[in-house]
């Protein structure tokens, strides 16, 4: 299929999940097990039943696409979830390229077994666990997540399985050859350096903590300056001590962010009495990221102690940074400059559901350029016909690797 007849075709099957759960301010949210993210799965599922492909879902949610039923396939695919107000390019276009790749493979006649995933849950938004789709049917999750974890509504992550007749503990994905996905960036660095494809080396991991500070909540006209237990004062001293934590001499790729807060009673004339918190730390290396938790949790218990403040850590969920296949990268390398495109092997600060099929498969990446490296973000934006460069590259792979 040429290149100009593919992006159209991605730019047709974008415009399919364009309406699903748009939001005023011009976003999408589209959270994890919630009716939104059901609705782009039941759209992914319509688009394979009218090219007449095998349209099945695990005991997660997790959604395949196939033209057979195959021992063993490759596996192409991504995410169709988003966060709150997001783009629409987050993974939604991982899953339209593996829908263009088995459209040309069905076009073509090629003998070659591939099937198509959408995961669930790839956004830890809604729960504060990411890629959990794809973490079930790998490696397998802790059953304490599901009675720990809620949704943004409150409801618990084994509630909303049994209510769905999902299972806790599915059968593992067997028969996977290789698995491959195209992303955007969701940085800077292709763009700065005007490359339209990057081969992704490593996935950095993360540590998430949710931390609860507790002082006291007084009036604030009659309490003095100098008697006060004000928990968001503490908070904020020791968020501004996690950025420069962050900041400090461990890898140029390691970073720190607090992304939630809640204030209570949260009132203009009342000393904050409580304050909680998440935090997100990121790295490529599992050691560095456990050093840079020591030195958060260091910091908060000197704060509290000084300010005459209680807290409370809690530890919400880890993922383990990984190394992506070194024979895959180099092949996808390769095959990028025969093709004549400019591109670099580069890291992946940024979780994705590659992750977890790397502890069971030969995985790779591919990334695209993203508009000024914005995700999260409405004003998110790939140009489809990068997209189509990097189907092309993961379609000669295939071609090369069934010979």
């Amino acid at each position: 299929m040429e290149l100009e007849k593919s992006t159209d075709y991605l730019n047709y099957i974008m415009k399919r999940f364009y309406h699903i759960g748009a939001d005023k301010n011009g976003g999408v949210t589209r959270l994890a097990y919630t009716v939104d993210e059901d609705k782009m799965h039941e759209e992914l599922s319509r688009i394979g039943l009218e090219e007449g492909y095998i349209v099945t879902a695990d005991e997660v949610g997790n959604t395949f696409l196939s033209l057979g039923d195959y021992e063993e396939y490759y596996l192409v695919g991504s995410h169709l979830d988003s966060v709150v107000n997001g783009g629409r390019y987050d993974g939604v276009l991982g899953v339209a390229v593996g829908l263009l790749l088995i459209k040309i493979i069905k076009e073509e006649k090629l003998n070659i077994p591939l099937k198509v995933v959408a995961f669930r849950c790839e956004e830890s938004i809604n729960f504060m666990k990411s890629t959990l789709g794809s973490e079930l049917i790998t490696n397998g999750v802790n059953p304490k997540y599901f009675q720990v974890l809620k949704s943004k509504k409150g409801e618990k992550l084994e509630d909303i399985f049994a209510n769905r007749g999902y299972n806790e503990s599915p059968e593992k994905i067997k028969g996977v050859k290789n698995y491959l996905e195209l992303h955007i960036e969701q940085g800077r660095i292709l763009e700065s350096e005007s490359l339209r494809i990057g081969v992704v080396s490593a996935i950095a991991g993360n540590i998430r903590l949710q931390v609860k500070i507790r002082g006291l909540a007084e009036h604030s006209g009659a309490t003095p300056m100098n008697l006060r237990q004000d928990a968001l004062c503490g908070a904020a001293e020791i968020i501004l001590g996690i950025e420069k934590i962050g900041q400090g001499d461990f890898t140029s790729n390691a970073v720190t962010t607090v992304g939630v807060i809640d204030n209570f009673p949260n009132s203009i004339n009342v000393i904050p009495g409580e304050v909680i918190f998440s935090i997100d730390i990121r790295d490529g290396d599992n050691s560095v990221m456990e050093d840079i938790r020591i030195k958060i949790e260091r910091l908060i218990n000197e704060v509290c102690k000084k300010r005459n403040l209680s807290c409370d850590i809690q530890f919400i969920s880890s993922t383990e940074a990984v190394k992506l296949d070194v024979n895959l990268i180099k092949e996808l390398s390769s095959i990028a400059e025969n093709l004549g495109i400019e591109h670099k092997i580069m890291p992946s600060g940024a979780g994705h559901d590659a992750m977890k099929l790397a502890n069971i498969t030969k995985t790779g990446m591919i990334f695209i350029p993203c508009k000024e490296g914005i995700s999260h973000n409405p004003e998110e934006e790939a140009r489809t016909d990068d997209a189509a460069l990097g189907a092309k590259i993961i379609l000669e792979y295939l071609k090369g690797d069934q010979q």
